[in-house]
């Protein structure tokens, strides 16, 4: 007869038997995720929006604004937000799309001088035309042209994200009605649930802070470096700072391609060494930071997070990576008591003030507070 494992009390399941069943039940939630990940998302989206501007109907309604003036306000605000973000992304590509046909002579003399740096480094001459010949600036602006398709293409998902918001919109006051009934019976589960609300708007409101010195920053570099549309990447590079970490790469694309075509090899690492260096002083020493305080993670898991909600839910996924991951530890850490040990782990640094005053108490032979 098998002996139960050290620290196993008698009827329990082996420690090594949990973690294994974890896994499954993870990676079968992880494929559930995925092969609805075209509703889930928008869903969530949803959620995050309505979440963002509830405040703005507490407000009215403290004002003595009725019901529907605080739901209609609330929806017109989500729905701006999401015309001007769709409008500058759309912006973005299609006027990238018609910029690049003017660029096809500099174009072909960076080939040319792509395919002599070739043969001096002992490239023969017919290898470096075949090498050189592959690159067309018609391939970029195909690529593109099917973004462009894609992003017309979510006009089914852009229908439910509309619909969500309006009901969820006019559901929300009934919903904090019912956590406080619900707070009765598990306070610490309705308390998670207020702290993902509350840590989603922090983090939402840095973000947007950060992004928008970013953004200042980006249009004064481009316009010093002459790069076209100075304006529109400034744009780009505030809507990309909600993604933690890789977003400034998506928005150094375009103006280091148009900064390439307009003044070689040397204006494009200019380009990519001034948004370095904002995003190096801004985006990972500064706002990092913020972020963790704020939310309560650290900057690994809120890495992380980016990376695997990308894999799982794709590009929506990397811009509500850190919102997701705030709700999942809501659900399955914050409310739950045996489960506080690991909150100072992943950068929860008022759970881990709150162990050392303990542990210090303890030590003292007083009680805390």
């Amino acid at each position: 007869m098998q002996r139960p494992s050290a620290g196993a009390t008698p009827g329990s399941l082996a420690r090594s038997t949990v973690i294994l069943l974890g896994l499954a039940s993870l990676a079968v939630a992880v494929a559930g995720i995925r092969a609805f990940r075209d509703t889930l998302g928008p869903t969530f989206l949803a959620l995050v929006l309505v979440i963002t501007v509830h405040p703005l109907q507490t407000r009215l309604r403290r004002c003595g604004a009725p019901g529907w003036v605080g739901v209609v306000a609330a929806m017109a605000t989500v729905y701006a937000v999401i015309a001007g973000l769709v409008a500058a992304l759309v912006a973005s590509a299609a006027r990238l799309v018609t910029l690049l046909p003017d660029y096809g002579p500099q174009f072909d003399d960076l080939l040319d001088e792509v395919a002599g740096w070739l043969e001096d480094l002992g490239v023969r001459p017919e290898q470096a035309s075949v090498t050189v010949s592959r690159l067309d600036l018609s391939k970029v602006s195909g690529a593109l042209q099917d973004i462009l398709s894609g992003l017309a293409s979510v006009g089914s998902n852009l229908v439910l994200l509309v619909t969500l918001l309006f009901f969820l919109a006019i559901d929300s006051e009934l919903f904090v009605r019912r956590l406080d009934v619900a707070a009765e019976s598990r306070p610490l589960l309705v308390g998670a649930l207020r702290d993902f609300a509350r840590n989603t708007r922090r983090y939402l409101a840095v973000s947007s802070l950060f992004g928008l010195v970013v953004a200042v920053f980006d249009v004064f570099a481009l316009h010093w470096l002459a790069i076209p549309l100075p304006l529109l990447w400034g744009l780009l590079s505030f809507i990309t700072n909600y993604i933690p970490n890789i977003g400034f790469l998506v928005g150094l694309i375009p103006p280091a391609l148009l900064g390439l075509l307009e003044g070689g090899v040397a204006r494009m690492l200019w380009v990519v060494a001034v948004y370095s260096l904002i995003n190096m002083v801004v985006q990972s020493l500064i706002q990092p930071k913020v972020v963790g305080n704020v939310v309560r993670m650290s900057a690994t898991l809120t890495f992380f997070s980016v990376v695997f909600w990308a894999l799982v839910l794709g590009p929506l996924g990397a811009l509500l990576a850190v919102p997701m991951t705030l709700l999942v530890k809501a659900l399955l850490i914050d409310s739950d008591p045996a489960a506080q040990w690991l909150r100072p782990l992943l950068g929860d640094t008022t759970a881990e003030t709150a162990a050392e005053s303990s542990s210090t108490s303890t030590r003292s032979g007083t009680q805390p507070p």
